[in-house]
C-alpha cells in the first residue's frame, strides 16, 4: 500500500527564472510538493523574472485576494526598435536609428506616464477578447482592438540610460502591462521601444529579496519555505473572534458589526490566534457573511 503524503497548505515566494512560463513554475512546484491544488497569483511573461506567488491546497481560494496586489518591477528597454510582442521575443516590425536623446529629453516623456494612465494590453497578452485569448487571436493574425484600461503609475524612475537602453524603476496597480508602457514610451519618444528584461521586485507584500529560486526548491527542504495561507492578507483589516462568532461562521452565519473601520469590505477572521475565514460586508443587513472558511481540515 502507498503511503499518503500530509496534505499542504500555504504559499510559496518564487523567484521565477527567465525562460518558463507561470504555468511552468506551477507544474514544478506540483511536483515538487506533491499536491495537485497549485495555482499562482499574477502571471509573469516567460522573458521576465522575479516575484511569483504560488498558492498550494487549500491557499488556492485566496489567489482572487492577492492578484490585485500592486506591483514593482525594474525593465530595461531597447530603444529604437520595435517587436510583435512588445518584448524581445517577438519578431522586430520597426527599427529606426536613434537620435541623441538626453536625460533631460526622456524625463519630459515619463512625466506624462505617471499617475493614472490608459493603456491598450499587448497584442500577445492572455486577458479575454471576444471568447478568446489576445494572443490567440494574434496568432490566427485577426487584428483586434482591446479596450483601454486604466491604470495606475506611482512611481516611475530612470534609473539609467545608455544608449540603446533605458532603465526604469515602476511602481504600478495590478493589472498594468509594463510591455505596453515600454511601447507607449518609445513611441512617445518618436522611435518605438520593446521590453530587453523585466524583474518583478515585489507583489503586495511579497518581495524578490526574500524570494526563493526554483532550484532551491527543488533541492532543498521545500517545507522551510512556505508560507502561511494568509501571508498575502496583510493588507486585509484582522479581527479576531470571540468562540460563539467563530462557530457561526464555520456553519456559514454571519457575525453582526465588527471592530472595524467603516467602509470596508473585507476582514480577515481569527480564533485563538489561527486564520479561520475571510469575511465579506453586507451593507444592507450590516453583518459580516463569511465567504472564505478554513474549517474542513488544519491550515
Amino acid at each position: 500500500m502507498s503511503k499518503r503524503h500530509p496534505r499542504v497548505h500555504g504559499l510559496f515566494n518564487i523567484d521565477k527564472p527567465s525562460g518558463m512560463t507561470s504555468h511552468d513554475v506551477v507544474d514544478a512546484v506540483r511536483a515538487i510538493v506533491r499536491e495537485r491544488r497549485v495555482g499562482h497569483a499574477g502571471t509573469l511573461d516567460p522573458l521576465a523574472t522575479g516575484v511569483l506567488v504560488v498558492a498550494v491546497g487549500q491557499a488556492t481560494r485566496l489567489i482572487e485576494f492577492m492578484m490585485n496586489h500592486d506591483k514593482v518591477y525594474r525593465v530595461v528597454i531597447r530603444l529604437g526598435v520595435e517587436t510583435t510582442t512588445y518584448d524581445a521575443e517577438g519578431e522586430v516590425v520597426t527599427q529606426v536609428p536613434l537620435p541623441r536623446l538626453t536625460e533631460a529629453d526622456i524625463e519630459r516623456v515619463l512625466t506624462a506616464f505617471r499617475g493614472r494612465i490608459r493603456q491598450i494590453p499587448p497584442r500577445y497578452a492572455a486577458i479575454r477578447h471576444r471568447g478568446k485569448r489576445l494572443y490567440e487571436w494574434a496568432r490566427e493574425g485577426v487584428e483586434v482592438t482591446p479596450k483601454p484600461r486604466e491604470v495606475t503609475i506611482y512611481t516611475l524612475k530612470l534609473e539609467a540610460w545608455t544608449p540603446p537602453d533605458l532603465t526604469l524603476y515602476v511602481a504600478c496597480s495590478a493589472g498594468t502591462y509594463v510591455r505596453s508602457l515600454a511601447h507607449d514610451i518609445g513611441q512617445t519618444l518618436g522611435v518605438g521601444g520593446h521590453v530587453k528584461a523585466l524583474r518583478r521586485l515585489a507583489s503586495g507584500p511579497f518581495r524578490v529579496e526574500d524570494a526563493v529560486p526554483l532550484d532551491v526548491l527543488r533541492s532543498g527542504d521545500w517545507r522551510a519555505y512556505l508560507l502561511p495561507p494568509d501571508a498575502g492578507l496583510q493588507d486585509i483589516p484582522r479581527v479576531d473572534l470571540t468562540p460563539e462568532h467563530a462557530r457561526r461562521v464555520r456553519h456559514g452565519g454571519f457575525v453582526p458589526d465588527l471592530p472595524i473601520s467603516p467602509g470596508e469590505r473585507w476582514a480577515r477572521a481569527y480564533v485563538n490566534g489561527s486564520f479561520l475565514a475571510v469575511l465579506e460586508w453586507d451593507p444592507q443587513r450590516r453583518v459580516w457573511r463569511p465567504r472564505k472558511v478554513f474549517s474542513d481540515e488544519p491550515i
